[in-house]
């Protein structure tokens, strides 16, 4: 299973401070959190959830400090591209995907023609997310919510949650005891946020339940569901390997600049071998994942769903990349000596990076799209290849004071 909280972190990013009702309630030790519950209490039955099943959920809820020990101490995601990927997309991963694969086919057929989701996009996000279901967690979910919808750092998002967890067992996909799964909540084979849960999942199998903790049919067809609302495109390519010449403008790597395929392929961008590059008017970006001198990929538009379902770029990557495999594509090509920072080297980037007047954020320590443009820009200004990685030979530049 990956990280409990990784998709709910990088929410954080983009989820605003709520108004100062919420504020006046939350709390940062559990002292407060009895009348806290029976506030909220108030507030579902309010908002139409059934009296049974707030007693059922809600009843003898108790403060969870190791819930938010380990909120507390998440440790940022710092691996690159390829370090993540090997463990991830393993042998055995492949074997297993290969084998759902062929022994749900008819399964994925129908799912296929119902949403127009391959069934090796759908492996993929079951493969990493809980290994098919074997590790699904086993903390009690509403404890968690509630605990953290209690806190005061994210009180907002987790309310949310929480609400959304009581109207499915409201309407009767689980029951309160059913709802197991990792620290921050998430939920089921293919760990849903509770809102997801709510508003995606799918009764695949006909039996009156949206069950994604034990229905293959049901984990998949929702799990299907989200990806078109997320934008899935029926019938179109999400990745492809490609080789890219050295005389490529390295600063066209970038996620926001799109040209067709059949601009790519003039500027001599070919599709490495095994792979095959989209239609020649299909919109794609330049994926270097680790600069001009690692891997490459063109990301078409159903790449962006992947960043929708999880907004870390290198999980993303690694999900679609996986997803190839699956599909038929051979392993990545490593590409040659790429000179990465660690993590404290990254930091240290990004300090050097802001006081330049770069607008990197925090100095966290994680390669995000904020930090990879200002190193885009400071690698123009410094008159170093502007692939967007940052290396050694930046980090030397900015040192010396440029």
């Amino acid at each position: 299973m990956l990280k409990a909280g990784l998709r709910l972190l990088t929410m954080v990013l983009v989820t605003t401070v709520a108004g100062a009702a919420s504020a006046a309630t939350c709390a940062n030790n559990g002292a407060g959190f009895t009348a806290w519950l029976k506030d909220f209490e108030g507030q579902a039955l309010a908002s139409g959830i059934s009296p049974a099943t707030v007693s059922s959920a809600l009843d003898g809820l108790s403060y969870a400090p190791d819930v938010i020990a380990k909120d507390r101490a998440q440790n940022v995601f710092a691996q690159n591209f390829l370090q993540f990927s090997d463990r991830m997309v393993a042998k055995y991963r492949l074997q297993k995907g290969a084998q759902l694969i062929k022994s749900n086919a008819k399964l994925f057929a129908r799912i296929d023609k119902d949403y127009g989701v391959p069934a090796p996009v759908l492996v993929a996000f079951w493969g990493l997310e809980t290994d098919f279901g074997a590790n699904l967690g086993d903390m009690p979910t509403l404890r968690s919510l509630a605990t953290l919808a209690y806190d005061c750092r994210r009180s907002d998002l987790f309310r949310d949650q929480l609400m959304a967890a009581l109207t499915v067992i409201d309407r009767g996909d689980l029951t309160a005891a059913e709802m197991k799964g990792p620290w921050a909540g998430e939920l089921g084979q293919v760990q849903f946020l509770a809102t997801h849960y709510r508003d995606f999942a799918v009764d695949y199998d006909g039996d009156g339940k949206r069950d994604l903790l034990h229905s293959t049919a049901d984990v998949l067809a929702s799990a299907a569901a989200l990806l078109v609302h997320e934008g899935w495109q029926r019938n179109e390519p999400w990745l492809t390997e490609i080789r890219v010449p050295s005389t490529m403008d390295w600063s066209q790597s970038d996620l926001s600049v799109r040209k067709s395929v059949a601009e790519w392929q003039s500027l001599g961008i070919t599709a490495a071998p095994g792979s095959t590059l989209g239609p020649a008017s299909l919109p794609a970006t330049l994926i270097l994942p680790m600069g001009r001198n690692g891997p490459a990929f063109l990301g078409y538009a159903n790449f962006d769903v992947y960043l929708q379902w999880n907004q870390s770029f290198v999980y993303a990557l690694t999900a679609a990349y996986y997803a190839t495999r699956l599909a038929g594509a051979p392993p990545v090509s490593r590409g040659g000596n790429v000179d990465g920072l660690s993590f404290k080297e990254v930091q240290e980037l990004q300090t050097l990076l802001a006081k330049r007047g770069h607008p990197v954020g925090k100095a966290d320590g994680m390669i995000g799209s904020g930090t990879r443009a200002s190193v885009r820009a400071a690698q123009l200004e410094l008159g170093l290849p502007p692939d967007g990685y940052p290396d050694t030979a930046l980090l030397q530049k900015l040192r010396a004071g440029g």
